[in-house]
């Protein structure tokens, strides 16, 4: 079986399809709707051979289908038939989840993405659950005011660092996790990571897509991740 990888993000929608080595991409941002961006997917696509397509999206996530509209998109995802637009069989997911199965070596592991906002995710012996933590209070605002790319403008790279170190002490403490992912696009802005955390890999959001559909073994030992 062949797939496409959706990735979608506040900043950019990422395209890799089996047996591809370079994502392909289109800018994203507040105006962007369900409705644009599948059709600009389909133009991009027009040549390419897939069966079966995941899409990673920025939002809530219930039996495959969105349940809120994204924080950083346009509108119009809810109740969205992406099936019928594409044509082939979807597996939608929160695009923290699909990262963070990409990026499984097993035990129990944490996922913080570092991009236009917060995402996240836990995995406990091959169980992915999506999280919502970047809406929790922290300070005057939740940690996405802070650790997102607005709190990035706002308060600069020095400032911006102590805040992320200090969700993650405080995320450390709640969970106790064995191994903590940070991705994203700003992870990359960390000089050094805390302890017992490392960084992902920009294919893992294309990994984890294609290990929706059993396609992509995992590139570490460890337990098998089941979605």
């Amino acid at each position: 079986m062949r797939v496409l990888v959706i990735d979608v993000g506040g900043t950019h929608v990422k395209l890799q399809a089996s047996g591809q080595t370079t994502p392909t991409k289109f800018a994203s941002g507040s105006k962007l709707t369900a409705k644009a961006m599948m059709s600009r997917v389909r133009r991009l696509t027009a040549e390419w051979r897939y069966d079966a397509a995941s899409i990673g999206y920025p939002g809530p996530v219930l039996l495959g289908r969105p349940v809120a509209e994204p924080h950083n998109l346009g509108r119009g995802w809810v109740g969205f038939d992406f099936e019928a637009a594409l044509g082939r069989p979807v597996k939608l997911v929160n695009d923290a989840a699909m990262q963070a199965l990409g990026g499984y070596r097993g035990g129990k592991m944490l996922f913080l993405g570092l991009g236009t906002g917060l995402g996240s995710a836990l995995i406990a012996d091959g169980i992915v659950e999506p999280m919502e933590l970047g809406h929790l209070p922290y300070r005057k605002g939740t940690f996405e005011d802070y650790i997102g790319v607005r709190g990035l403008d706002r308060f600069g790279k020095a400032r911006w660092r102590r805040y992320v170190v200090d969700m993650i002490a405080r995320l450390r403490a709640a969970v106790q996790p064995e191994d903590i992912l940070i991705g994203g696009g700003n992870a990359g802005r960390l000089e050094e990571l805390p302890p017992g955390c490392r960084r992902g890999d920009n294919e893992d959001a294309f990994v984890g897509g294609f290990r929706l559909w059993d396609l992509a073994p995992s590139r570490h030992s460890g337990h098998p991740c089941r979605s």
